[in-house]
C-alpha cells in the first residue's frame, strides 16, 4: 500500500468510527457532598462531577473561594438545593447570566418538602431570632418555608436522582443511556439502604434524643426515629444562655438519651446542655463533613447517622 493510500484508508477509518465515540460529557459543579454523590453515582462511567463545598465546610457557614467563583463561571449544568439553602452561591450564581444551566434540586418532580419546625421543642429562643434581626441576617431556617436537608430521605434521593440523570441526558444525549442505567441501579440501591436503615435503628427508634440543629426531620419521618428537640434551629446563630438553660431543663423534662453534637460545630455547647443530665453524647454529621467526596459518600452518610443514633441510644 503506498503512503497515499494509507493516509486515505485511516481517513475514512476516523470517519466511520467517528459516530460512535463517545463525546465529551458536559462540565458539571454540584453545590455540596450529598447532592455531589448522587450527580456522581449518575455520572460513572462517564466523567466526574466538580464539587463547591469541599472538606468540613459547612453550608450554613461557608465563604466562596475564586476558584468556586471560576468552577461556576466554567460549568455548563450546575446542580445545587436552591438559592434558600446554599446561600453561600446566592451571588455568584446571579452573574453567570445564561452561560450555564442550573437545576435547583428542591424543585424536583416527586420531591417530599416538609416546613420548618416552629412550634414546640423546635421552636428558636427569643435571643436567638433577635440575634438574626439586630444582624440583618435574613438567612436562619426560622424565616424559610420548608426544611431543605432535603436529602435524608432515600425517597427525596431517589427523586432528585431522576432530576439529574433527565438533566444530564438532555444536556448530553449521547450518553443518555449510561445515565439512565445509572439511575436504574442507583434506584435499587437506594432502596437496599432503606430496608437496611429501618433494621439498624428499629430497636431504638422510640427512644427520645435532641440533636444539635434541626436537620434531621426527613430522616426522622421516613425511619420512625423520635427526635425530641434541637439545641439551635439555624446553626449560623448561636444560641444565647437563655436557649441553652431551657434545652438543659427539657434535657431532664423529656428524658432524652442522648444529645448529638455536629463536627463542624463548638462541641462545648453540647457538655454545658448535658451537665447535671443522665443524657449521653454521640456526633451525626448530617452534610457529610467528615466523608470522602464520591458514589458511596451518600450510603456512607445514611448508615453512619443510622449508626450512631444505634450505638449512643443503645448504651446503658
Amino acid at each position: 500500500m503506498t503512503k497515499l493510500s494509507a493516509t486515505l484508508a485511516l481517513i475514512a477509518g476516523t470517519v466511520l468510527f467517528a459516530p460512535h465515540m463517545a463525546q465529551a460529557a458536559p462540565d458539571v459543579v454540584v453545590s455540596i457532598k450529598p447532592i455531589h454523590s448522587l450527580v456522581a453515582s449518575i455520572m460513572e462511567g462517564v466523567a466526574e462531577p466538580g464539587l463547591i463545598l469541599k472538606g468540613a465546610g459547612s453550608p450554613h457557614t461557608y465563604q466562596m473561594k475564586p476558584s468556586d467563583a471560576d468552577a461556576l463561571q466554567n460549568a455548563t449544568l450546575i446542580f445545587w438545593v436552591g438559592p434558600e439553602f446554599e446561600r453561600f452561591m446566592e451571588k455568584p450564581m446571579e452573574s453567570l447570566g445564561d452561560k450555564a444551566k442550573v437545576i435547583e434540586l428542591e424543585k424536583a418532580a416527586g420531591l417530599t418538602l416538609l416546613p420548618t419546625r416552629e412550634s414546640g421543642t423546635f421552636e428558636p429562643h427569643a435571643d436567638e431570632a433577635e440575634h438574626a434581626h439586630a444582624e440583618g441576617e435574613g438567612h436562619g431556617h426560622e424565616e424559610e418555608e420548608h426544611d431543605l436537608h432535603i436529602w435524608l430521605s432515600t425517597a427525596n434521593a431517589k427523586a432528585m436522582a431522576a432530576e439529574i440523570a433527565s438533566s444530564l441526558a438532555a444536556a448530553d444525549p449521547a450518553n443518555a443511556s449510561a445515565y439512565h442505567q445509572n439511575l436504574a441501579k442507583l434506584d435499587a440501591r437506594l432502596n437496599a439502604l432503606a430496608a437496611e436503615i429501618k433494621t439498624t435503628v428499629a430497636p431504638v427508634k422510640d427512644k427520645p434524643f435532641i440533636v444539635f440543629h434541626d436537620a434531621y426531620q426527613y430522616f426522622e419521618k421516613e425511619f420512625g426515629v423520635n427526635v425530641a428537640g434541637s439545641i439551635t434551629v439555624s446553626p449560623e446563630n448561636m444560641p444565647g444562655a437563655a436557649r441553652i438553660s431551657e434545652i438543659h431543663e427539657k434535657l431532664k423534662t423529656l428524658g432524652a438519651s442522648c444529645v448529638f453534637a455536629e463536627p463542624q460545630f463548638e462541641p462545648k455547647l453540647i457538655n454545658v446542655v448535658l451537665e447535671g443530665t443522665q443524657s449521653k453524647t454521640g456526633t451525626l454529621d448530617p452534610e457529610a463533613a467528615t466523608l470522602a467526596e464520591g458514589p458511596e459518600l451518600y450510603f456512607n452518610l445514611m448508615r453512619g447517622l443510622a449508626g450512631s443514633l444505634k450505638d449512643c441510644l443503645s448504651a446503658g
